[in-house]
């Protein structure tokens, strides 16, 4: 009876065994059929949109990043939107290539973290923008916060729009605001929604660290932005951008000539030095009127192509 018994459990075993392994194989069988009939209609499809993966290990301007649900899904919104938007993300890659060689030795020079030019891309776009509340040039400075900085804003010189003397005025902001506030991503915040705002939302939270405060949308996205903005244009391949070398925007080739009077007539003056009014403009953007007064004999220093 005991024998018999055994011989039935083992069976039953036996059997179970077997189901499992059968089961198991099948279901693997399926998965791979999936994966195979996935394969098949992405191969048909124009494009195949993925999830973006983000590192354990981000870090922006030499600080670290934290890992918290919250801080991860905030990066991983501008991930996806960054990479997803194409046309404006290739842009970034193209005008980068004219700029951030103009860009990067003035932050070395300064001494602020090279990711500060992610900044000026999430501001502008790289380009000399204008928003609705006023802010111009590649680093969307107001004009009173402008002329602060020692940059000249008059109708006919807004030197907002010269990429070298605004960033070194970016830098001289945002390391007054380090130093107020700590770290660089406090220092960013403070640059989108100005010192004495951010000031009183660390009052009134108790709380100093950037990644853990409530705030408004626009200022709790922006270093999430610029952090995406980062790993995206530094690792263009990785998210499909492809850009051969002669798809860049080159940087600018030109001489410089001072000009200490006035000019009567920027377009005679382009005339004289070989080049367009148009022209002229794209390579001197702060030059704001069709003439230059120069009342206070100031030296200018003019970019004629070469």
């Amino acid at each position: 009876m005991i024998r018999s018994i055994s011989i039935s459990v083992i069976v039953l075993i036996a059997v179970g065994a077997l189901l499992f392994f059968t089961s198991t194989i099948e279901s693997e069988s399926a998965e791979d059929d999936a994966r195979r009939y996935r394969s098949e209609k992405a191969s048909n499809l124009p494009q195949v949109v993925k999830g973006i993966r983000l590192s354990d290990n981000l870090t922006f301007a030499g600080e670290s990043v934290p890992n918290s649900f919250d801080v991860r899904e905030r990066i991983d919104r501008e991930m996806m939107v960054n990479s997803y938007r194409h046309s404006a993300t290739l842009q970034y890659l193209k005008l980068a290539n004219r700029y951030f060689p103009i860009i990067e030795p003035i932050l070395a020079q300064e001494g602020v973290p090279d990711d500060i030019k992610y900044l000026a891309v999430a501001e502008s776009g790289l380009r000399n923008a204008s928003s609705p509340a006023g802010a111009k040039g590649v680093w969307q400075f107001l004009a009173s916060t402008g002329k602060e900085y020692r940059m000249t804003v008059n109708s006919e010189v807004d030197e907002r729009y010269h990429v070298e003397k605004a960033t070194h005025a970016a830098c001289r902001y945002l390391k007054n605001a380090k130093g107020q506030f700590g770290t660089w991503a406090e220092a960013a915040a403070s640059y989108n929604m100005g010192k004495s705002r951010l000031r009183k939302l660390q009052n009134s939270q108790k709380e100093t660290d950037y990644y853990n405060m409530e705030m408004n949308e626009e200022t709790s996205r922006y270093v999430p932005r610029i952090i995406a903005l980062k790993e995206i244009m530094s690792n263009p391949n990785n998210y499909g951008f492809y850009l051969d070398q002669d798809e860049l925007y080159p940087p600018f080739n030109y001489r410089i000539v001072e000009v200490s009077g006035a000019i009567p007539s920027w377009a005679d003056f382009a005339h004289q030095h070989g080049t367009t009014y148009r022209v002229l403009k794209v390579y001197n953007p702060w030059l704001r009127a069709s003439l230059l007064t120069n009342s206070a004999k100031k030296t200018y220093q003019i970019k004629i192509p070469n």
